[in-house]
């Protein structure tokens, strides 16, 4: 298959399912694979294992007539493919107060999806539901928090995948061989040195998103190893859940896909075995930090209208962590909306083991199958939000016209009871 300079070689299955012998959705999806690797410089297609769907979330009328068009036309997703969130809360319909389209036609999105055999996850952090691929297998995975993740904490391999590629892949079972996809397309060509900061900089939740932005406005699209990062995995310094907010917010601040910590992600044992030649090298300061962690607060007003966390997807882990620090302490302010969007699997997870309820006998309310900063959820006069998630606080301004601010897991609580924004600056001392 060829076109222009640049060709195609197409297996002889490839090539019948482009010209039509599995029927009208395979090839209409074929033929957009088959663009995009013409147009990348891929010389060939590989085949995936999974898929994760980003184009659940309502954008326009042209999201939902390509995923009613494939159902039309019979299509079915030939891989285990998850979904991302949605437009609607389903299990909570009265929290979304959208317009009579968004409603609609959102249901609709959401629909088609199961229609062509996606799992209805309705989560951007399916990992936490048990879709975790395998290192070094090939995937499709959309929504950029979940590219980050599958690339950098589970090794698997995916390249970015937006709207309907995601959904070609999905029923083609297949990809262009191409970006990250590749051996040195994975390398560090910047590294960013953080061993001269004290290492209780980085005890606080906040001070990974800070990381985020740092590792997303250095890095941009590039692919970083960073060094000096305190623990590993086990003894509770860098935690999975830490590394699904720094890659959430260097996604966000910078199109990062992949990134690897030293010592820690799997990719990256040594330097050595991952830094490309001729790599760039950055030493960060405590300054650094503050400042990044600064950039996510858009207000410095101690006022407050609500608490809002699970930006990526709120897990099991956090749930207990919550709890924790919620203990017997007094319930949130009556004027503080606190919301946790997570998905269903986890929030079931955790009504089990106790934790869910210990958020809501306080007064908090949970969101599952969307997330805040894309739908209507929080009360249209709310100004102030606190959230320990970077990549909340990086969209939510522009997205809802709302303030910022950025604390801790502890200072969101201790804000939400004290009905103003409460800081502790002896965290970042």
């Amino acid at each position: 298959m060829s076109s222009g300079s640049h060709s195609v070689t197409l297996t002889t299955e490839e090539q019948a399912m482009l010209d039509g012998a599995d029927g009208p959705a395979i090839a209409m999806c074929m033929r957009i694979i088959v663009g995009v690797a013409r147009a990348n410089g891929a010389e060939k297609l590989i085949e995936i294992e999974s898929a994760h769907a980003d184009g659940t979330l309502y954008h326009g009328e042209a999201g939902l007539d390509f995923t009613e068009k494939l159902v039309a036309l019979g299509g079915k997703v030939k891989v285990k493919t998850t979904t991302n969130v949605g437009s609607l809360d389903l299990l909570h319909p009265d929290l979304v107060h959208g317009d009579e389209t968004l409603m609609s036609h959102g249901r609709r999105l959401m629909d088609a999806h199961i229609a062509l055999g996606c799992e209805p996850t309705w989560s951007c952090a399916p990992y936490q539901a048990g879709h975790r691929p395998a290192f070094g297998s090939h995937v499709a995975w959309a929504e950029s928090n979940a590219i980050a993740f599958v690339n950098s904490v589970l090794g698997a391999r995916s390249d970015r995948y937006g709207d309907f590629l995601d959904l070609s892949a999905a029923v083609t079972g297949r990809v262009p061989f191409g970006g990250l996809h590749h051996d040195e397309a994975r390398k560090a060509v910047l590294v960013l040195d953080f061993s001269e900061i004290d290492s209780k900089v980085f005890s606080e939740d906040a001070a990974w998103a800070a990381l985020g932005v740092l590792l997303g406005n250095r890095a941009g699209t590039r692919v970083a190893a960073m060094v000096g990062l305190p623990g590993d995995l086990s003894d509770g310094g860098v935690t999975e859940d830490r590394l699904k907010g720094m890659g959430a917010t260097s996604a966000s601040a910078g199109g990062v896909g992949l990134f690897h910590v030293v010592g820690v992600t799997p990719e990256a044992p040594t330097l050595e075995v991952i830094v490309a030649p001729n790599a760039e090298y950055l030493k960060m300061t405590a300054t650094d930090v503050r400042e990044a962690r600064d950039s996510l607060s858009t207000t410095s007003s101690d006022k407050l209208d609500a608490v809002s966390l699970g930006t990526p997807h709120f897990s099991v882990d956090e749930f207990r962590a919550l709890s924790e620090v919620i203990g017997d302490g007094p319930k949130f302010a009556d004027q503080i909306d606190f919301y946790i969007s997570t998905s269903r699997d986890v929030m079931a997870r955790s009504k089990e083991l106790g934790y869910l309820d210990v958020f809501l006998n306080n007064g908090g309310r949970v969101v599952t199958d969307t997330c805040t900063y894309v739908t209507p959820v929080l009360n249209r006069n709310v100004r102030n939000v606190m959230t320990n998630s970077g990549k909340w606080a990086w969209y939510a301004p522009g997205n809802l016209g709302i303030d910022t601010v950025l604390g801790s897991l502890s200072e969101c609580v201790a804000s939400a009871r004290a009905g103003k924004v409460v800081r502790d600056e002896s965290l970042w001392a």
